[in-house]
């Protein structure tokens, strides 16, 4: 649509899907007392262990009268693990009504690739970093999408894959349900609308995942036979081709506190024989077995534990997360062959265009891309995310946001088939843009 620009550039605080935990406080013993934590917070930018989540809502107006739309949103443990400090809407909206908004004013809201880039480069602003907080240039990467797909009439789906030259998948995405800590309930409900990925887990401390693990085995273990029970959706047996789930838990790093460094040792991989057997006949994987403190740690010991794993035949997946955050990270992590996934924690990654990005590096490599995120993000954001899973063929996306698991599955899922819908309807080809190869916005972290 020639001629057409953006003019105004507006940003609303807004509550997010769940809410921001101080994991460190978590982890070193916080009590927790209801839906609240007992005692004090160690990281910084907290005022208790556990506070409501917060959104910043921007607003892209078009000079034809467009609103494009996305959320500013930051992950539920903030300030760990390397990412970027808790996010407070109300230190957030003066930048992107300023800086922000003096960068795209004028500018034609259909080169999204040109303009995320632009503001991913952006100085920071209150952040504390070399760029502005992560959860900023995520809200309006996603504010940028939407501008462009409805200035070119196109998908969001087609916008991105534009971006990164990929060939969108034809089927939704496996989607990925997280249970929160009603683990058993949340399960059964996922088993009913027959999940490709489950069930998270939330394992977050020694006492969850048992002081030798066995909590964790028990849990795999009814897990199992629950699906082999609910698992059949009233049509087929459990065990047949058309529903064989994949079983992914979280245990937040405290396998290492279960089980100290090396962990190539024969008890360490005796366990997670003991995981495979007890999910079986179920493919598992395992999201952050450990937390070694800094990003090479992190790599090195995953990776030793994959090795181990590998040579003892184990079949059990590792999925890096602790401090596998940025674009930079992830490449790390898949160059050093250190998982068999990786998360693409998409609020930690900054513009959207950069989740996009770190999913199409994983091709050609034994790593699979778990599109991923937080229960701590919006609709709008998790909409976002469901049409760059689409334009990457990721291996799974995440249920969000929130902890009830029905409500994320269902944006995720039916924003999926509506673009897959309107693609087939159309035959949708993203239109060319006077954007190049370099789709990205920027070369590196």
């Amino acid at each position: 649509m020639a001629g057409n620009q953006i003019v105004g550039v507006h940003a609303i605080p807004a509550v997010s899907g769940f809410h921001a935990d101080d994991q460190r406080a978590i982890k070193q013993g916080a009590t927790q007392n209801g839906f609240a934590y007992d005692g004090d917070p160690v990281t910084e930018g907290f005022e208790r262990i556990r506070e409501a989540g917060e959104a910043l809502t921007v607003e892209l107006e078009l000079a034809d009268g467009t609103i494009a739309t996305g959320d500013c949103a930051a992950v539920q443990y903030s300030g760990a693990g390397g990412r970027d400090p808790l996010f407070r809407a109300a230190d957030y909206q003066p930048v992107v009504e300023g800086p922000v908004a003096d960068e795209l004013r004028g500018r034609d809201p259909a080169e999204f690739e040109t303009l995320a880039g632009a503001v991913e480069n952006l100085p920071a602003e209150r952040s504390g970093g070399d760029r502005l907080h992560t959860a900023v240039r995520y809200g309006v990467s996603q504010a940028l999408l939407d501008a462009a797909a409805q200035t070119r009439g196109v998908t969001k789906t087609d916008v991105i894959a534009d971006a990164v030259g990929t060939e969108p998948a034809t089927e939704p995405i496996p989607v990925f349900g997280q249970s929160g800590d009603d683990r058993r309930t949340n399960a059964e409900k996922m088993l009913l609308k027959r999940v490709g990925v489950l069930p998270h887990g939330l394992f977050n401390s020694v006492e969850k995942v048992g002081a030798d693990g066995e909590r964790l085995i028990e849990y795999l273990a009814w897990l199992s036979g629950r699906t082999d029970e609910l698992g059949t959706g009233g049509n087929a047996k459990a065990d047949s081709p058309d529903y064989r789930p994949r079983f992914h838990v979280d245990v937040y790093g405290i396998l290492g506190e279960v089980f100290d460094p090396p962990y190539d040792r024969r008890e360490v991989v005796e366990y997670f024989e003991r995981l495979a057997e007890a999910a079986a006949p179920y493919p598992l994987q395992v999201e952050g077995p450990m937390d070694a403190g800094s990003r090479a740690g992190q790599i090195e010991q995953m990776a030793t534990l994959r090795n181990a794993l590998a040579t003892a035949d184990v079949p059990v997946d590792l999925v890096a997360d602790e401090w596998c955050n940025t674009l930079d990270d992830v490449r790390a992590f898949v160059d050093a062959g250190a998982a068999d996934v990786v998360q693409i924690k998409t609020p930690d990654l900054g513009g959207i265009q950069r989740s996009a990005a770190a999913v199409t590096y994983c091709e050609g490599t034994d790593v699979r891309a778990y599109l991923g995120g937080t229960c701590n993000e919006t609709a709008t954001s998790a909409r976002a995310c469901a049409h760059v899973a689409l334009a990457t063929d990721a291996a799974q996306i995440l249920a969000k946001p929130g902890m009830g698991f029905d409500e994320g599955y269902m944006l995720v899922t039916n924003e999926m088939r509506h673009a897959l819908a309107r693609r087939d309807r159309s035959g949708s080809v993203a239109r060319p843009t006077p954007e190049t190869a370099a789709h990205t916005g920027d070369s590196d972290d």
